[in-house]
């Protein structure tokens, strides 16, 4: 009988192409990947009995994975420097008197605050830049407010920028009145803040100033954070690198039978061993897979089961995310599911080739879409294809319908096709991938081998 190894090829040949021919009709692709699908499915039924010589082999429970990442670097000062001149650029030629933050993924951005080195509470510290003209030339000043009694450690804080000021507020005294006094306003030159505030702190700053609008940042400033710099893409790729390697790794030790408990706590030892925080997974078989975030239960996994893992974690605050629905090698999986796994695959593909600078967001979830429809699923790809992610799992810009955006060079983004038929099988692939400095779509998981390769082979 011939060995995986020797499928994977001649899979290879009938259904995967490494360079997509963008000219070629939706109709065309349909007719190419339905051909390539019977054909795929043909030899997946019939030639996985013998499995790849490296889910037997005993090793150790997670070798490889710590040193993955090991050489990974935080995000420089110089960095976070150039990023405050960009906005302060930006607020000056708007005409804004500031931009305003709390610790999190836009504070981090910009100053270097998390929500892991400052938990929110009622009592705000903000994050302030302000653009300063010297001397021909705008430059960013950098102010903290924080509450009085937390100065000292406040300053302890690593925030870059040019002689920072750190400024408190007493416990009897107004917090946003005294962020205000800082800044050099003038009306009809508006302040604005992070889209992720919480509205009590907008609320506090409109009140004490009456007379000035704030808002929330506009895209000009988004598009910053957006727009990743390569030493992001790097974090960004271990991170979804490593990510696949755990579900891998995982794969190779699951057994029929085996719970969802049971995985989860697989899957969060690998991702700690591989040295990934703010570590998260679902995990859901069969049918539990049918919807998108689960039931709650905790299935044993049969034999006619796929598996769906959806995972990630942080490496130095960058996410990953990433799901495999996959099998196990002594699984029997019903030839209608696994019609759908390179149904999903190949609108994951096509999306793929879709997505490049220049193009609608919305166009390229539109793209799936149609492929899923004129296979026959209209109705049960119930959710958008991908979100944004960087600093946070989910940010902007989406791809989904009803939207204006446009792709834009350093955007990087989620790709998550997905079928969903309720009480009978789940399947959803995502990859998540970003735009190079030639405008086009490049998988954050190329570097060990990118898209999953079949069922058997996430």
């Amino acid at each position: 009988m011939k060995s995986d190894n020797h499928v994977d090829k001649e899979i290879a040949q009938t259904f995967v192409t490494s360079k997509v021919t963008r000219t070629r009709s939706l109709s065309e692709w349909r007719l190419f990947f339905s051909l390539a699908i019977c054909a795929t499915i043909f030899y997946f039924q019939f030639l996985t009995n013998d499995g790849p010589e490296s889910l037997s082999v005993d090793y150790d429970r997670w070798t490889g994975l710590a040193s993955h990442c090991s050489n990974a670097q935080p995000i420089n000062g110089s960095e976070i420097l150039q990023r405050q001149e960009n906005l302060a650029k930006i607020l000056y030629d708007n005409g804004a008197s500031a931009y305003i933050a709390e610790p999190g993924a836009s504070a981090q951005y910009f100053g270097n605050i998390s929500e892991a080195t400052w938990h929110l509470s009622e009592r705000p510290l903000l994050l302030i830049i302000s653009p300063i003209l010297e001397e021909a030339s705008i430059v960013a000043k950098v102010t903290v407010i924080t509450p009085a009694f937390e100065e000292t450690r406040a300053r302890l804080l690593p925030v870059p920028g040019i002689d920072v000021s750190f400024v408190s507020w007493a416990e009897d005294e107004d917090p946003y009145t005294i962020a205000l006094s800082t800044l050099e306003l003038e009306p009809g030159k508006p302040i604005y803040v992070d889209g992720m505030m919480r509205y009590f702190i907008v609320d506090g700053l409109q009140k004490a100033a009456p007379g000035i609008r704030v808002m929330f940042a506009p895209l000009e400033v988004t598009q910053l954070r957006a727009r990743k710099s390569q030493a992001e893409l790097d974090l960004l790729r271990c991170a979804n690198e490593v990510t696949v390697l755990c579900i891998r790794a995982v794969q190779a030790q699951m057994y029929i039978g085996i719970r969802e408990s049971q995985v989860r706590v697989m899957i969060d030892e690998a991702l700690a061993a591989a040295g990934l925080a703010e570590r998260w997974a679902l995990v859901l078989f069969g049918e539990n897979a049918a919807l998108p975030h689960g039931s709650g239960s905790d299935r044993a996994l049969g034999k006619a089961d796929f598996i769906l893992i959806d995972a990630g974690g942080t490496l130095l605050e960058y996410h990953s995310d990433v799901t495999r629905t996959f099998m196990l090698h002594d699984s029997s999986i019903p030839p209608e599911h696994t019609r759908i796994w390179y149904d999903v695959h190949a609108a994951q593909t096509l999306a793929h080739a879709a997505a490049r600078e220049g193009a609608n967001t919305s166009a390229v979830d539109k793209v799936a879409r149609d492929w899923l429809d004129g296979r026959g699923y209209k109705g049960y790809f119930t959710h958008r294809l991908g979100h944004g992610i960087g600093l946070e799992d989910h940010e902007g810009p989406y791809l989904r319908g009803g939207t204006d955006d446009i792709i834009q060079k350093g955007n990087a983004f989620s790709n998550e096709p997905g079928i969903y038929i309720e009480g009978k099988v789940g399947i959803r692939l995502e990859d998540c991938f970003y735009i190079d400095k030639d405008g086009h779509s490049v998988f954050l998981t190329k570097g060990i081998g990118g898209q999953a390769f079949s069922p058997l082979h996430p």
